[in-house]
C-alpha cells in the first residue's frame, strides 16, 4: 500500500468526519451566585447570546471579559452548579411572535402565564435589533387619539411618535395609558402593554379593566414581576418591543406602553452591579441612556416603499418629589418626542389628570391633529397658561378690570371641562364640540359646579341628534362644518335654557 493512498484515504476520512459531525463550543460553570453564571471556555461568544445549561435552563451573555463569560440565567438557578456544562446556541435572543398573542398574557420569554394554553406562533424575532434608519421612516402625519381631551386638544399624539409620560407616584400615569389602549377600539390599532417590575395586584386589576372595556382583544399584556428578578425586568420591554414589530412589518400601526422604565433601569443597575460592572453618575451604569435610546428609537412610521405601519411608544418615568431633571428622567426626556408631565399638586386638588400644560409639549404630534381639534382648541395652551399665572396674581389683588375678569372666569370653566374621569375615553368628535363650546363663550353663563352636568348633557344630545354632525367634526373642517357645529350649540342652549 503506497504512502499517497494512504494520504489520499486519510483526507477523505477528515473531510467526511467534518461533514458529519456537529461539533458545539461547550464551557464550564466556574462560579454561579445571584442569578449570574460565570463560565468559561466560550471563546466566541457574542453578546446577548443564548446558552444552554442543564436541566433546561438557559442564560444570556451580557459580560464578555477575557477569560470568561458573564450571563443572566433566566429563571430559576437553584439547580447549577459550578463544573455543569454550558453550551453555546449561536442563537441571539428571541422570542415566539404572532397575532395569536393578542388576548393573552405573556412573560418576557414568549411563555403565556394567564392559564390558558400554548400559544401558536407565526415565527421568532430577536429582542434587540437595529431601529429603522432615517430613509426608511416617514413622517408623522396620522392622529393616534388618546381619548383624554387635555391630551388630544394641547399635547397631541401622532402614530410613529415617542411621547414620555413623567410624574410622581400615584398621579395617574397608568390611567393616562389605559385609556388610550382602551380608546383604540375600532381603530385598527394593536396594542402592547408591558408591566416592568409591577405588582401582580396592580397589574390584575389593569388587565380586569381592559377586559371590562372589550380592549383585550387587540392587546397583549407582557408582564414581568417585581418578585421575579431583575433578569426579567430587563427583558420585558425588549420582549414587548419585538411583539409590536412584528404587527408594523405586516402594515398595521401598534401602540406599546412602558410601565415603567424607571423601573427598567433600576432592574439594569441591579444586573450590572451583579455582573460587577462599574457603576457610573448616581450608581446607574453608564451606558443606561444607550439602554433606553435604543429602546425608544424603535418606536418609527415605516415609510410607504416598506409597507407601512408603525409603532407608538409612550414610556412612563416616575419621579421623586416632581424632580424632572434628575438623571433618568432628563435621559428619557431627550430621547422622546414630548412628554405628558403630571403634577401631584393638581392631582391633589381633584384636576384629573394633572396635567402640567407648561411642562408638557408635543414635538411632532401637532403635524398629527385633526383639523377640527386643531381649529377648536387654537390657542388654548397658551390660554390655560396666561389664566393660571392670573389666577395666582388674583389672590393678592383686591380690584380686577372687566377684562381680566373674563379671562379668569372663562379659564376656570376650561379647567373644569377638562376633567375626565378614568376609563372614559371620549370620541375626537365629540371632544372638538366640546372644546370649540368653551373657547367661544357658550359655557360663560353656566356655573363652575354645573359643568360636569352640562358636558354630560351635551355628550347625550350630540350622541343621539346629531350624530351627522360628529362625524363631520371628524372628517375635516370648515365654515360649513363650524356652521353645523354652532347650530347644534344654539339648539342645545335653547333646550337647555
Amino acid at each position: 500500500m503506497s504512502a499517497q493512498f494512504l494520504i489520499k484515504n486519510l483526507k477523505e476520512k477528515i473531510m467526511n468526519f467534518e461533514a458529519v459531525s456537529d461539533v458545539t463550543e461547550v464551557g464550564q460553570v466556574v462560579d454561579i451566585r445571584d442569578g449570574i453564571a460565570r463560565i468559561s471556555g466560550l471563546k466566541n461568544c457574542f453578546m446577548s447570546e443564548m446558552i444552554e445549561l442543564p436541566g433546561g435552563s438557559s442564560a444570556i451573555a451580557l459580560n464578555l471579559e477575557a477569560d470568561s463569560v458573564g450571563a443572566v440565567v433566566l429563571g430559576d438557578f437553584g439547580n447549577i452548579k459550578e463544573g455543569d456544562v454550558a453550551k453555546r446556541t449561536g442563537k441571539v435572543l428571541s422570542l415566539p411572535v404572532g397575532k395569536n398573542f393578542l388576548g393573552r398574557v405573556i412573560d418576557p420569554l414568549g411563555l403565556p402565564i394567564d392559564g390558558k394554553g400554548a400559544i401558536k406562533n407565526d415565527g421568532e424575532y430577536p429582542m434587540e435589533r437595529p431601529a429603522l434608519g432615517v430613509i426608511d421612516r416617514q413622517t408623522v402625519n396620522q392622529s393616534l387619539q388618546t381619548g383624554i381631551k387635555s391630551i388630544d386638544a394641547m399635547i397631541p399624539i401622532g402614530r410613529g411618535q415617542r411621547e414620555l409620560i413623567i410624574g410622581d407616584r400615584q398621579t395617574g400615569k397608568t390611567t393616562i395609558a389605559l385609556d388610550t389602549i382602551i380608546n383604540q377600539k375600532g381603530q385598527g390599532v394593536v396594542c402592547v402593554y408591558v408591566a416592568i417590575g409591577q405588582k401582580k395586584s396592580k397589574i390584575a386589576r389593569a388587565i380586569k379593566t381592559l377586559e371590562d372595556k372589550g380592549a383585550m382583544n387587540y392587546t397583549i399584556v407582557v408582564f414581568a414581576g417585581a418578585s421575579e428578578g431583575p433578569a426579567l425586568s430587563f427583558l420585558a420591554p425588549y420582549a414587548g418591543t419585538a411583539m409590536a414589530e412584528y404587527f408594523m412589518e405586516k402594515g398595521k400601526d401598534a401602540l406599546i406602553i412602558y410601565d415603567d422604565l424607571s423601573k427598567h433601569a433600576a432592574s439594569y443597575r441591579e444586573l450590572s452591579l451583579l455582573l460587577r460592572r462599574p457603576s457610573g453618575r448616581e450608581a446607574y451604569p453608564g451606558d443606561v441612556f444607550y439602554l433606553h435610546s435604543r429602546l425608544l428609537e424603535r418606536g418609527a412610521r415605516r415609510s410607504k416603499e416598506l409597507g407601512g405601519g408603525s409603532i407608538t411608544a409612550l414610556p412612563i418615568i416616575e419621579t421623586q418629589a416632581g424632580d424632572i431633571s434628575a438623571y433618568i428622567p432628563t435621559n428619557v426626556i431627550s430621547i422622546t418626542d414630548g412628554q405628558i408631565f403630571l403634577e401631584t399638586d393638581l392631582f391633589n386638588k381633584g384636576v384629573r389628570p394633572a396635567i402640567n400644560v407648561g411642562l408638557s409639549v408635543s414635538r411632532v404630534g401637532g403635524s398629527a391633529q385633526i383639523k377640527s381639534m386643531k381649529k377648536a382648541a387654537g390657542k388654548m395652551k397658551l390660554d390655560l397658561a396666561q389664566y393660571l399665572e392670573l389666577e395666582a396674581f388674583s389672590q393678592f389683588a383686591s380690584d380686577m378690570d372687566a377684562e381680566t375678569k373674563k379671562t379668569l372666569e372663562r379659564g376656570k370653566r376650561i379647567m373644569e371641562i377638562l376633567k375626565q374621569g378614568p376609563n372614559s375615553p371620549i370620541r375626537a368628535g365629540l371632544q372638538a364640540a366640546i372644546i370649540y363650546a368653551a373657547n367661544n363663550g357658550y359655557l360663560d353663563a353656566v356655573e363652575i359646579d354645573k359643568i360636569a352636568e352640562w358636558e354630560e348633557k351635551f355628550k347625550d344630545f350630540m350622541a343621539g341628534s346629531k350624530e351627522e354632525v360628529l362625524k363631520e367634526v371628524e372628517k375635516s373642517w370648515d365654515e360649513q362644518i363650524e356652521k353645523l357645529l354652532k347650530d347644534a350649540l344654539e339648539e342645545f342652549k335653547q333646550i337647555n335654557s
